[in-house]
């Protein structure tokens, strides 16, 4: 349904640039590389990127969270000014300073 109301222009949804090497890497391994290549198309046509940047992953290194990767998030959505994070693991993004939020806890906001 987020995916929905990114595509119906009510959100605007974001991706962090190096996620999208992973979405690569597992759906090359569950899949092959052209199907691997076709959910990144996908994901370029439907997101905006966040890019990682020197600045970002400073920011990253510096915030207290554990998970370098989730730092990562919340670096990205700070320095560009982002509404919220949505993830279905608020716990790891206790720290961050922009709004957090569950899928569903967004989608009934919407």
């Amino acid at each position: 349904m987020l995916w929905r109301a990114n595509d119906e222009g009510r959100i605007i949804g974001f991706i962090v640039a190096s996620s999208l090497t992973d979405i690569f890497y597992i759906a090359r391994r569950l899949t092959d590389r052209q199907t691997a290549l076709s959910s990144i198309k996908i994901c370029l046509d439907a997101f905006e990127i966040c890019p990682v940047s020197r600045e970002t992953l400073e920011r990253a290194a510096s915030l207290p969270g554990w998970d370098f990767e989730d730092n990562l998030v919340m670096a990205c959505a700070e320095l560009l000014g982002l509404d919220v994070i949505v993830t279905r693991n608020q716990v790891d993004f206790a720290n961050a300073t922009v709004s957090v939020l569950t899928p569903s806890k967004l989608l009934a906001q919407l």
